[in-house]
């Protein structure tokens, strides 16, 4: 479960570092990834840890390394500033989405321009879109029985899967079952999504 952060009012910030917010809906597998990369760098700390599933096993990541963690919820993410709020007054720069399912409303994607990042496990604009995430995404690549499949790294937009395109990774798929391709492409993650955070910030 998040910890309460009612108490906490004033988050200072050192000169030069950067403060990473990370958002995320499931077991958190990239951002402890995210988290083990930068342990060692002085000038980058995951400052927050965001999670619309009160029952994700993110939480536990987060505790695990003393993160503070928050619960989203339709009030206080898409009906309201209360998020948005939250992440100035703890003074993020950087807001990185690491299985993240829900929509990222226009007040979020405006009050942080170009600073919104996404993992997407497939080569957009193919297989993107709502409703196609970790298995379905794979099922349906195999389905369709592509050659290649990988990741797509991209800013954040109001659409799903629909900000520019960063960086992307491919990978042979031939012949692949659907669970031989989420493998593949995980190896993909785990290998380039931290480096590509810490080049967009530097």
């Amino acid at each position: 479960m998040p910890k309460s952060t009612k108490q906490l009012t004033h988050f200072p910030k050192q000169p030069n570092m950067t403060k990473i917010a990370i958002l995320a809906s499931g077991a958190g597998s990239n951002a402890r990834n995210i988290i083990n990369h930068f342990s060692s760098n002085p000038n980058v700390e995951i400052a927050l840890i965001a999670c619309n599933n009160p029952n994700a096993g993110v939480f536990n990541i987060a505790n695990e390394f003393g993160i503070d963690s928050i619960q989203l919820t339709k009030v206080n993410f898409k009906e309201s500033d209360q998020f948005v709020e939250e992440l100035k007054q703890r003074n993020i720069d950087w807001v990185i989405l690491a299985g993240f399912l829900w929509l990222v409303p226009a007040n979020l994607v405006q009050a942080f321009p170009n600073h919104i990042v996404n993992i997407h496990p497939a080569l957009l604009p193919n297989y993107g879109g709502k409703g196609m995430y970790g298995h379905f995404v794979h099922e349906a690549v195999a389905a369709a029985n592509e050659r290649e499949s990988g990741i797509t790294i991209h800013y954040v937009n109001e659409h799903y899967d629909e900000g520019g395109i960063i960086f992307q990774a491919k990978v042979s798929v031939v012949n692949c079952s659907a669970a031989e391709i989420e493998q593949k492409v995980r190896a993909l993650e785990i290998a380039h999504f931290p480096q590509v955070i810490e080049s967009l910030i530097q």
